[in-house]
């Protein structure tokens, strides 16, 4: 058998073991690194054989449960003690992700509905699975520099047709902080970020919220979502600021064009009561489609849509046919607000392309956001 050094107990104290692969290759346990190794000589041991009544039976179904256990065998009339620790917890005390409380009307059973209501956590979470590079302290100052060139700058605002205004930049840096942990806290609650789908199975490709009143793309419009019975949110009022503010941006810009506009003609005023935010992936997209989801009062006044882009960039396409030949493109930032009523109230419009990597890194870096485009869109009633 050569010269014995150190090796491990295991089974039958007869049996030593040279090295920790040695042991791998004859254990059934998982890995040895854990276990410590104990030194004896050749001559410690007894050549008698043990059986298998002598053997406890605990110890390896325990170890097989990967439970910590401590197995005594006898050595010349000596009593040795191993303690097994394989580092494992059992069953009982896994830690398991956090779950969005069940909300009343759920309904047990549904494997779909159950996937689709696993909790969705716009940012990242930072534990041992997130493998992410720190940016370093250069690019967070130039995304410092950058920040605070883009804040002294005025609001670009663009007059893309009749009744569509889009005010370039004209979200700052804290407003999009504010936006995104706002969102990732209702997010995870009762009435947060699911994914839709269709009766026939179809899903969108991304995952949605709604605050004071739930739409569903079967349902529309209701009171309670109906996949889960969750009642939506309520409209946090930082978010009614920015879009109050967002409308009067755009009606100064109206009348700097022209001071005899009637500005509530060419986009009237309006009070959100119910927000859609929607949360794409790098991959996620929107087929062209009205909003008209709406009551017929509202739309027949015109009431606009406020859109609000966060995260990636977006190829945002919209035109008057449903045809995305002809449809007109637009790319919206981090920050932009689209606004969309009066005549342009009804126009079609989609969402083709998400743009990677074109978040701020400055927004990352402090938000934690994953990759992807944060949209929330407001509208009255």
């Amino acid at each position: 058998m050569g010269k014995w050094r150190s090796g491990f107990v295991f089974g039958n104290p007869t049996r030593l073991l040279r090295s920790a692969s040695h042991f791998h290759r004859f254990s059934r346990f998982p890995s040895p690194s854990n276990i410590s190794p104990i030194f004896f000589s050749k001559s410690s041991f007894s050549s008698k054989k043990t059986t298998m009544a002598e053997r406890t039976p605990h110890s390896h179904s325990s170890a097989r449960r990967g439970q910590s256990h401590r197995g005594n065998r006898s050595v010349e009339g000596k009593k040795i003690w191993v303690k097994v620790d394989h580092g494992n917890k059992s069953p009982q005390t896994v830690n398991t992700p956090q779950q969005r409380q069940s909300s009343p009307g759920r309904k047990e059973g549904d494997g779909e509905s159950l996937r689709a209501l696993r909790p969705f956590d716009i940012c990242r979470s930072g534990g041992v699975d997130t493998v992410r590079l720190k940016a370093s302290l250069l690019e967070l100052n130039r995304e410092k520099r950058k920040e605070l060139v883009r804040s002294a700058c005025m609001s670009q605002c663009h007059n893309l047709r009749s009744g569509m205004i889009l005010l370039k930049n004209h979200l700052s840096h804290e407003d999009q902080v504010k936006i995104i942990r706002t969102c990732q806290k209702l997010g995870i609650g009762i009435g947060g970020f699911y994914q839709p789908s269709y009766n026939d199975g179809a899903k969108l490709h991304l995952q949605m919220m709604c605050l004071g009143k739930n739409w569903d793309p079967e349902a529309k419009y209701v009171d309670v979502r109906p996949v889960d019975g969750a009642k939506p949110p309520e409209i946090p009022e930082v978010f009614q600021k920015l879009v109050k503010g967002a409308i009067q941006a755009s009606h100064d810009f109206l009348l700097r064009q022209n001071k005899h506009i009637n500005v509530e003609d060419e986009l009237p005023n309006m009070s959100p009561d119910l927000c859609i935010i929607n949360f794409y992936n790098e991959n996620g997209r929107l087929g062209l489609h009205q909003d008209r989801d709406e009551s017929p009062q509202s739309i027949a006044k015109g009431l606009p849509v406020v859109s609000f882009s966060v995260g990636n960039s977006a190829e945002f396409l919209y035109g008057v046919e449903r045809d995305v030949d002809k449809a007109e493109k637009v790319v919206l930032e981090s920050g932009d607000v689209l606004i969309f009523g009066g005549k342009s109230r009804m126009i079609f419009h989609g969402v083709s392309t998400i743009q990677a990597n074109t978040t701020p890194k400055l927004l990352v870096e402090e938000t934690k956001l994953r990759p992807g485009r944060l949209n929330l869109t407001f509208r009255q009633y």
